[in-house]
């Protein structure tokens, strides 16, 4: 594995974060922590090999957040000296101490283990940051020109973004972590026009982006050879596909298309603070509400979903969140029934009789020092079945049906209930054979309906981790990177609509 970054350790994290604490303690705080965070990311673009844009920045501030009276206080800065330290810690208090009045619910958190001087950092071989932006370029394309090379290709979009994330966290119980994050987003997409049809249409890679380093844009954890040499092909037959007919077909979905369902339709719904109606940014509360946990059936009886801060290559693995918490995995869905939540330290302890536990999962956390820490999602993955079907296998059960692969839009309701998901290419399946793309198409469902309707699930095999860069959140808005593992899915009788019909009514 390897270390945090030398410059990182550097900077006077202890002493900042002492001088912080012991303020904080002085002015009558029960708790208090303390971040020092320093986020670096880089963008690069091009457009038909041509350099379009590239961006490198940086944030790097601290963070103060105390527990006065029971009551939050929160403040932040960027100047890394011992007095602005002490500044933020009364700051804090001052905001905690204004805010009380209005304070209805005391503040305790659950109790946590302490770790002191501890150090993770994530599972990758090298930081892009550390690399030449020229021989970035040159990679991104080369891989474009292979697109753009091929027959039929009109135009190809390369992009990469790289982020290198280093933070202090200290506490007044006496845990301290420092910890290095690494992921890269890896896009290719090309396009294809047919002036005399007027048809025009893309597909883009399926690689999703992980918690690796730029060893994975050169071959570990994806095969760019097999997939851009395959890409122009299956975006010509894309573009040549008849138009799905609408009606109830019967799916088997890849995981490169169906862990945006599983983001979407049980990442956010099993978020606690939205289960609890205490938040409805960007994606509303959820129907999978306290009062259900343990009774209500989400799923067929297969089904067995997850929360994971531990797994490797996870855009959202960590060692230990924004509360000091050690990541952890723990089940969210057994058997097709809610079983748990995803959860801070605050909301473990004040729902604790109802929870069953008395501690965090470790989902607190921030996309920077100047943001408050509030509940984020963990990796939440659809587990394989231990001696599951291939994907051929699962193909092999159905007589009339649609192969799903890739993902692209996606709608879905403020409680996480009624959805509609595209992908980025569908292949028709006829008496247990893949028989061509067909285009237009989403699956509708509602997300009881879905999941219940799901037969199998894929072996080992099949399980892919994918995820997203961009989860939002909260407002002030807040940026969160997330994976979710799947495997190859059966789904009997969902409905299928056909996207240029529906969009002329």
């Amino acid at each position: 594995m390897p270390e945090v970054d030398a410059s990182f350790l550097a900077l006077p994290r202890r002493d900042l974060a002492d001088a912080a604490l012991h303020r904080a303690r002085d002015l009558g705080a029960s708790y208090a922590e303390f971040r020092l965070e320093r986020i670096r990311t880089e963008s690069i673009a091009l457009r038909d090999g041509v350099l379009e844009g590239a961006r490198d920045d940086e944030d790097l501030g601290i963070a103060v957040r105390v527990i006065h009276d029971g009551t939050w206080g929160f403040a932040a800065g960027v100047a890394l000296t011992n007095d602005e330290a002490v500044r933020l810690a009364e700051e804090a208090v001052n905001i905690a101490q204004v805010s009380r009045a209005i304070n209805t619910e005391p503040i305790e958190l659950a109790d946590e283990p302490v770790y002191d001087d501890v150090q993770w950092t994530s599972a990758y071989e090298i930081d892009p940051l550390t690399l030449p932006r020229a021989e970035k370029i040159a990679l991104l394309t080369d891989y474009g020109k292979r697109l753009l090379d091929a027959p039929g290709v009109t135009h190809v979009d390369a992009r990469l973004t790289s982020v290198s994330e280093c933070k202090y966290f200290a506490n007044s119980e006496g845990t301290s972590t420092t910890q290095q994050r690494v992921r890269v987003g890896p896009q290719f997409e090309a396009f294809a026009i047919d002036a005399e049809a007027g048809r025009f249409d893309s597909m883009r890679t399926c690689a999703p982006p992980a918690g690796r380093g730029w060893e994975y844009l050169t071959g570990t954890g994806w095969n760019w050879d097999e997939e851009l040499a395959n890409l122009p092909g299956w975006l010509a037959e894309k573009m040549a596909a008849p138009s799905v007919e609408p009606g109830d077909y019967d799916l088997v979905i890849d995981p490169t298309n169906l862990w945006l369902t599983i983001h979407e339709s049980i990442g956010h719904a099993t978020e606690l603070d939205r289960a609890l109606g205490y938040e409805a940014n960007y994606a509303g509360t959820s129907f999978a509400t306290l009062d259900k946990l343990g009774t209500l059936k989400y799923g067929s009886p297969i089904m067995h979903v997850t929360g994971d801060r531990t797994a490797e290559h996870g855009l959202a693995t960590i060692g230990y969140d924004d509360e000091g918490v050690a990541g952890q995995q723990w089940d969210l869905v057994r058997d097709g029934v809610l079983v748990g939540y995803q959860v801070d330290r605050r909301m473990a302890k004040v729902n604790a009789g109802k929870l069953g536990t008395d501690r965090s999962n470790g989902c607190a956390f921030a996309d920077s020092a100047g943001h408050i820490p509030i509940q984020r999602m963990a990796n939440v993955s659809l587990q394989p079945a231990p001696d599951g079907p291939t994907t051929e296998e699962l193909i092999s059960r159905v007589k009339n049906g649609i192969y799903i692969v890739g993902d692209k839009s996606w709608s879905i309701d403020m409680q996480r209930y009624n959805f509609q998901f595209t992908g980025q290419r569908f292949f028709k399946i006829t008496d247990g054979k893949l028989d061509g793309q067909v285009r237009d198409v989403a699956y509708q469902a509602t997300t009881t309906d879905f999941w219940g309707s799901m037969e199998a699930v894929g072996g080992p095999g099949t399980y892919l981790l994918a995820g997203a860069l961009n989860c939002g959140k909260a407002q002030p808005g807040q940026v969160g990177a997330v994976s979710h593992g799947a495997p190859s899915a059966l789904f009997r009788g969902v409905r299928i609509l056909n996207t240029t019909q529906e969009a002329g009514r």
